[in-house]
């Protein structure tokens, strides 16, 4: 970092664990709405893990039941 960053970077440990909690909410919501236009685009679930970098167990779980929930149609795995 720079001076000039580091002059914006709170040096409190509160205000910096509150600003890592606001990311994570932030990547969250940005990861919901990603996944559902995927989803809603045609993706597989295989699709979205590798371009999320997780597996596709871990997305289908995080993120099945709230699609179904808001109608949308899931792709199937091909047998």
């Amino acid at each position: 970092m720079t001076g000039v960053e580091e002059s914006r970077v709170s040096q409190d440990p509160a205000e910096q664990l509150a600003a890592v909690v606001a990311l994570r909410r932030l990547a969250d919501q940005l990861e919901d709405s990603a996944v559902e236009k995927a989803m809603r685009a045609g993706w597989r679930w295989l699709d979205i893990a590798e371009a999320l970098g997780v597996t596709r167990q871990a997305v289908h779980k995080k993120h099945a039941r709230r699609l179904i929930a808001m109608g949308v149609e899931l792709k199937r795995r091909r047998k």
